[in-house]
């Protein structure tokens, strides 16, 4: 069979673009396909909801990809190996209360799982603002990470939603957006954004899961972006409260959506 490189391109931009007016009209966007962003999209796509994960990097998988320090290894506690385990992703025990897994078998088995369940992920696109109206965030406004990168005056597209998480980790990307539009609306002790404090790995995957909550109408924060909102500590390359972070976030949502 000859190849054509005009229909090679065709159907790169025909079947993006399809996927792209698909993720125009979503119940869920989620900003950042890190391990709770990740979790938290199969969740509820699995749930039926219509589901799309903007993330800014060539790659997914956020801080879990690289394990700690390039060793692609990571850990989680006891309490979040039953999600490890319920998507097929091989935990071993390695003492009381502690399992390892391997960081590339976790994040591809959670992208994939992710996207089989009806999810789209669409990488190098960041969120650039926010659609929002008198009453709640109503959708995002994205642009090619690589025009932000190059600082180029291009124009955004937009997408709308019911629901837009947070799950950008430390750089709590949409949560910042939100501060300086509307500041002291956030809802956190302060009104704003608190920025998260230094390693305490106990502490931070308790609050982790502590802080998963909406944090403005139509605004939920998932994983590190959780901590960093409220103030907690990172906890580095455990990641047992990032998964549990994303379980919480999409079980909220659901009961949101469905009330």
């Amino acid at each position: 069979m000859a190849l054509d490189e005009r229909i090679i391109t065709r159907a790169i931009m025909d079947r993006y673009i399809a996927k792209l007016k698909e993720a125009i009209d979503l119940d869920v966007a989620i900003v950042g396909a890190g391990p709770s962003g990740l979790v938290a999209g199969m969740l509820l796509a699995e749930a039926g909801k219509k589901v799309a994960l903007f993330e800014r990097k060539l790659s997914v998988g956020g801080g879990m990809w690289g394990g700690g320090m390039l060793f692609n290894e990571i850990v989680v506690q006891e309490e979040a190996k039953t999600i490890l385990d319920q998507v097929g992703i091989r935990a071993q025990h390695y003492t009381d209360g502690y399992y390892t897994a391997d960081a590339v078998e976790s994040v591809s088995t959670l992208t994939s799982r992710s996207v089989k369940a009806g999810a789209r992920i669409f990488n190098c696109v960041s969120v650039e603002d926010v659609m929002m109206r008198p009453e709640r965030i109503m959708g995002l406004v994205l642009n090619w990470s690589a025009v932000e990168m190059a600082g180029l005056h291009v124009d955004p597209l937009a997408v709308r939603c019911q629901v837009v998480v947070d799950a950008t980790g430390h750089d709590t990307e949409v949560v910042k957006v939100v501060e300086r539009k509307v500041p002291g609306s956030l809802s956190t002790p302060s009104g704003k954004r608190a920025g998260e404090r230094s390693m305490w790995a106990e502490e931070a995957e308790r609050l982790t899961l502590e802080n998963t909550c909406q944090v403005y109408p139509g605004l939920y924060v998932a994983g590190m972006a959780a901590n960093a909102t409220f103030g907690g500590p990172r906890m580095g390359p455990i990641f047992g409260g990032m998964l549990l972070s994303g379980q919480k976030v999409a079980r909220l949502i659901l009961e949101q959506l469905q009330s």
